[in-house]
């Protein structure tokens, strides 16, 4: 479970702000569950500089969704779809409240374990968002189940974020490249290319 938690006790300590696109400004409430916090604003906008001409029309598939801060990010941006996972009964529940309130009829929330449902039917994605839990050794195992199992497109763009001191080249599947790069505070975040 990625995004959530961030700041001190008070109205905004679980609460995200979609910045920019049909929903920009809106302020989404997010459960408080050990593990989540949420894509920092700052972080999120630079990510999304970095997807603005591929956006449009993508195909968009949030791992340990958490928060929803991506997914619901993107689609508010003009993604074509969004898939929202998170095995988290909380999660999922704020999720589908997010859902119904923005009226975002094109995400779709599923409850599962992501390295389980990485090894069910797949539909390749344009862009996937991976920003498992930390210190977890999540990464290396949802890396391979995206490329072994067809969940990529062929020019598909994988956005990863981890602890700053956390190195991911050996995680990469052969053939992934980062294609931008960027650390704020003790986060590190990529973007890679398939």
């Amino acid at each position: 479970m990625a995004r959530g938690k961030q700041g001190t006790k008070g109205s905004s300590r679980n609460q995200l702000r979609i910045i920019a696109g049909q929903w920009r400004g809106r302020k989404l409430d997010f459960p408080d569950v050990e593990g989540l916090r949420p894509t920092p604003d700052r972080v999120r906008e630079t990510l999304f500089n970095w997807l603005q001409s591929l956006l449009p029309g993508a195909r968009c598939l949030d791992l340990f969704s958490g928060s929803g801060a991506l997914g619901l990010e993107a689609l508010s941006r003009g993604a074509a779809e969004a898939v929202m996972v998170d095995q988290n009964p909380q999660v999922i529940k704020q999720l589908n409240d997010h859902v119904n309130t923005l009226a975002a009829e094109k995400a779709s929330v599923i409850q599962a374990d992501v390295q389980a449902y990485l090894t069910g039917q797949s539909h390749p994605f344009d862009i996937v968002f991976l920003d498992p839990p930390y210190r977890k050794n999540l990464l290396e195992p949802c890396c391979t189940l995206l490329v072994e199992n067809g969940w990529l497109s062929s020019s598909a763009r994988i956005y990863m974020e981890v602890e700053s001191e956390q190195e991911i080249l050996p995680f990469l599947p052969p053939g992934w490249e980062v294609i931008r790069e960027k650390q704020a505070g003790q986060v590190a975040y990529y973007l890679i290319q398939a």
